[in-house]
């Protein structure tokens, strides 16, 4: 029981640091149009809804929750190869 607990608080608290990046990220591009400030904040987008999932019960080792997560790191590794880039 101390296990899943725990589990569930770390899902939880990464849901609201996911969604607090989401927000900050689309606040920043916003005020400063900051590319990479956009990309971060759907990266954490995506990786909230995969938190989101897991507390809704599905597997971590589910296949869409896999899927999430690695196209929520592919978007935040396109994101800072295209800010070295670029600059």
């Amino acid at each position: 029981m101390g296990d899943l607990m725990v589990a569930d608080t770390t899902t939880i608290l990464d849901l609201v640091f996911g969604v607090i990046i989401l927000f900050l990220g689309l606040w920043v591009y916003k005020i400063k149009q900051y590319a990479l400030a956009l990309y971060l904040a759907l990266a954490f987008g995506i990786f909230a809804v995969s938190y989101l999932e897991i507390l809704l019960g599905v597997s971590s080792s589910d296949i869409s929750v896999i899927f999430l997560r690695v196209l929520a790191s592919l978007v935040i590794i396109y994101a800072l190869i295209r800010e070295a880039l670029v600059k």
